[in-house]
Order: structure tokens, then sequence, then C-alpha cells
């Protein structure tokens, strides 16, 4: 295998081969089913609430799919390269939040990636949620699947803009440091 990055074009072809034997799959509307299902668990402060007027409901199945081609992505970029440090390719942080919902989902995934002969890629520690507008992931996603939705593929800057306006927002009823801690106590009614 390659320790060099392929191309886009490589990537992007890999990558729709890999979503069309996913989507195929004989288990893929309960992995789809119980990936959404999960939503009622979803908890982060500043990952899908960086979306503009933030609605579970409207915004989990094109999350889903957006989901779903970042996880093709990177899956694309190990198969070609064998490298995972360098298939942990950058996403933006509400697909990359959406991406973990799906992870959520163990044995499904992994049943489905085995017969469809992909590799989950995906270790927190090694993520990039640095997406920008010039970056590889884009270039790749625009050769298979056209222009990312700007709903969700937002940039690191405006990300970072957004948490900034969240930190402030929920500061101002009580939890701190961007919804990681409050001092709410629970007395008895």
């Amino acid at each position: 295998m390659s320790t060099t990055m392929p191309t886009p074009a490589k990537t992007a072809l890999r990558a729709a081969q890999i979503l069309a034997a996913v989507e195929v799959d004989e288990e893929f509307a309960a992995f789809e089913a119980a990936t959404l299902e999960y939503s009622s668990d979803w908890q982060c402060f500043t990952g899908f609430p960086v979306i503009e007027r933030w609605n579970l409901d409207t915004d989990k199945a094109p999350l889903f799919r957006e989901g779903l081609r970042a996880l093709a992505l990177k899956a694309a970029v190990f198969d070609l390269t064998g490298d995972e440090k360098l298939s942990e390719i950058p996403v933006a942080v509400p697909v990359d939040e959406m991406t973990h919902a799906m992870i959520a989902q163990p044995q499904l995934f992994a049943r489905i990636a085995a017969r469809t002969g992909f590799q989950l890629i995906h270790q927190t520690d090694q993520e990039h949620t640095d997406y920008t507008a010039g970056d590889f992931t884009r270039r790749a996603y625009r050769l298979v699947w056209g222009e990312p939705d700007a709903r969700y593929w937002l940039v690191k800057e405006e990300v970072d803009r957004r948490v900034c306006i969240l930190t402030q927002r929920y500061a101002s009823i009580g939890m701190d440091r961007a919804g990681r801690e409050h001092d709410i106590t629970f007395a008895a009614a």
C-alpha cells in the first residue's frame, strides 16, 4: 500500500463504490433505522447545535446521508493507502457528530463493512474536524456527489465562530464551558 495521499479522483471513485455497496446491503435499512433512533441520545452541545436553526427531526436524515459519504471517503482513502492516519481526512463538525451516531451501531456496521469489503475508519484522537473550503475532502466529495451541503459542511472558522456564540448563550443559563459543566442542584421538590 501507499503512504501518500491518493488523488481526489481515485478517492471519489472508490468512495462511490463503497457507498453504493453499503446502501444495497441487506442490513442497511436496519442500520439506518438504528442510527436515526439513536437521536434521543445526541447530547453534544457544540456538534449539531452549530447548524443554524438546528432541528433534530428535519436534519437527521440529511445528516445521515452526509455522514455515510464522509465515512465512505475515509474508507476509500484507507482502501487506497492502507494508512489509518492518512484516512482521517478533514470532516465538518456536524457531519462528524453523525458518524459517531453511526459508529454507535457496531454490530450492524461491522457486518455491513465485512460484507461490502471496506474498513471503517474513525478514531477520535486522530480525527480532523478542520474541514475547509478547498481541502482534499471537499475536492473528492465534489467529484462524486457535487457540492457539499453547506448547511452541514461548515468550515472550521465558521464552526469556531458559532461555538463562541453557543458558549455565551449556554453561559447565560448557567451551562459553563459550552455545556460541559453546570452548578445546578437537583434538590427534591
